[in-house]
């Protein structure tokens, strides 16, 4: 089992230090043009792989150009045309949703706001943060989704359990200037080693650090289960 650092936020320095090293390339999977198509994307990603996104979308984006685009179809053609996504028909529906709020209230344009963002529907923070960071330039914080959760859990960054109260706690460890990075990092080791049901902690580059590594460590304190 490792043993952490004497502070979390030695730890958390020390943990995006070896992952730069990791992955230099580091960057948002899913692809994009503007930051309709990105905030478009976003949506159509939660509870489902951004490979899978990026599939659906390479037709979507032909055929959508504009927010007006989005709000004149009907939710049974925009679940049609995104069907292959978790839950296609939600989504048709937020998709018309945001199309037609974007046509009346923002002149077609994505805005620049967490409280405009997540205004729209279909739009909760995590969503709001790729979009301020990567079609805006604005980071306002850390984007928790499912392998950043799991992750920091596992190295002892917080023992909370809910996106937004790991957020608050990880803001308060990692400097500003890598909050952006941060949530690439840790995703990319999430798909590559760190993964739910059977990390590679042999090949781990954090594993000397990780109080949760299953080689003679018992419990995975993502889950507070014991390995099995």
């Amino acid at each position: 089992m490792g043993d952490t650092l004497d502070s979390r936020e030695a730890q958390a320095a020390e943990v995006i230090d070896r992952l730069h090293e990791e992955y230099p390339d580091s960057t948002i999977s899913l692809q994009f043009s503007n930051r309709l198509e990105l905030l478009v994307a976003v949506v159509l990603s939660a509870q489902c792989t951004d490979e899978r996104v990026n599939e659906v979308t390479e037709d979507l984006f032909e055929n959508y150009e504009t927010a007006e685009d989005y709000a004149e179809a009907s939710e049974e053609q925009l679940a049609e045309d995104i069907y292959g996504v978790t839950f296609h028909n939600n989504k048709g529906g937020y998709l018309k949703g945001i199309g037609r709020k974007l046509a009346d209230e923002h002149d077609g344009e994505v805005p620049d706001t967490m409280s405009e963002l997540t205004d729209l529907p279909g739009v909760g923070r995590k969503t709001a943060n790729v979009v301020l960071q990567h079609g805006h330039d604005v980071v306002e914080g850390i984007v928790v989704d499912t392998h950043v959760q799991r992750l920091t859990r596992r190295l002892g960054l917080t023992e909370r359990e809910r996106p937004e109260v790991i957020e608050d706690d990880l803001t308060s460890l990692v400097p500003r200037e890598e909050w952006q990075a941060f949530t690439h990092l840790f995703i990319d080791h999430g798909r590559a080693v760190c993964t739910a049901r059977n990390p590679d902690c042999a090949d781990c580059v954090l594993e000397d650090i990780c109080p949760s590594s299953k080689l003679d460590g018992e419990t995975d304190l993502a889950s507070s289960e014991s390995w099995t």
